[in-house]
């Protein structure tokens, strides 16, 4: 904000907070007057303050005291007279305008980014698409993976019946049910096919007065905790790179969503 016009940042805080709901902005106020420039006075009462300040920090450490034009370059030190300035009712409008110009460059942001939402939309969808597809994939070769699972389990099975002392039966169950769990991806899938039931419901009841941005933010990280769960339960190279094709696809529409409000 330019000197004099600070009583305009709460204002402008609160049109910018009703319109846009995530992210940073950052606004700039420049005002130009065609009328002749005011005359320029010193605030003496500042000045005089400053000095004081000045020999105190000079007397206790020894510094060197700043150069008169150093004082001067002090916000606030040099003003302009405001005598003769407009009336109350002049800086009033003043600040209407100001502020219904700040309305209508939000209000266009905001229509363009709704354009650009239209787009992006598109590309989210895209990536739900392309994750259904790997999750799709993923199911059809944990099927195939069953027969490398069983090979394993019945050669950890032996070795567990061949050991002396032999193990009691709650704990040899404890170890099939182990093996068992480590293999099966069922849920995991389960869950991923919901994150994408939910992804395309976000989607459908994205509107300005309903945000999802945040929502979806959220969603990735459980569509990828998913996935990093379904590779460490892999026993097949396979199944392992269609997680990792997963996880990729995951992360482009994590970027994607971040633009999302």
């Amino acid at each position: 904000m330019p000197q004099g016009f600070e009583r305009l940042e709460n204002p402008a805080r609160t049109a910018a907070g009703a319109k846009l709901k995530r992210g940073n902005v950052a606004l700039s106020l420049t005002i130009s007057s065609e009328r002749s420039s005011k005359p320029l006075r010193v605030n003496r009462a500042l000045l005089a303050e400053l000095g004081i300040l000045v020999e105190e920090v000079r007397k206790s450490t020894g510094a060197a005291a700043p150069a008169a034009d150093g004082l001067l370059r002090v916000r606030g030190v040099i003003e302009e007279d405001d005598e003769g300035d407009e009336s109350e009712e002049a800086l009033a409008a003043l600040d209407k305008a100001l502020v219904r110009s700040l309305d209508e460059v939000l209000r266009a942001l905001a229509d363009s980014r709704a354009g650009e939402g239209k787009a992006l939309a598109g590309v989210i969808t895209g990536h739900v698409d392309e994750i259904e597809g790997f999750c799709l994939r993923a199911a059809e070769r944990a099927v195939a993976q069953i027969g490398v699972v069983r090979s394993k389990f019945e050669s950890q099975l032996a070795e567990l019946l061949q050991r002396a002392p032999p193990l009691s039966e709650e704990r040899f169950a404890q170890e099939v049910a182990l093996l068992v769990g480590k293999a099966d991806v069922r849920e995991e899938l389960d869950r991923l096919t919901a994150h994408i039931a939910q992804a395309r419901n976000l989607l459908k009841e994205a509107r300005p007065d309903n945000p999802v941005g945040r929502k979806f933010d959220f969603l990735c990280q459980e569509f990828n905790r998913e996935a990093n769960t379904l590779c460490s339960k892999s026993a097949d190279i396979e199944l392992t790179r269609i997680g990792i094709d997963l996880k990729g696809a995951i992360e482009r529409m994590r970027e994607q969503v971040q633009n999302v409000e």
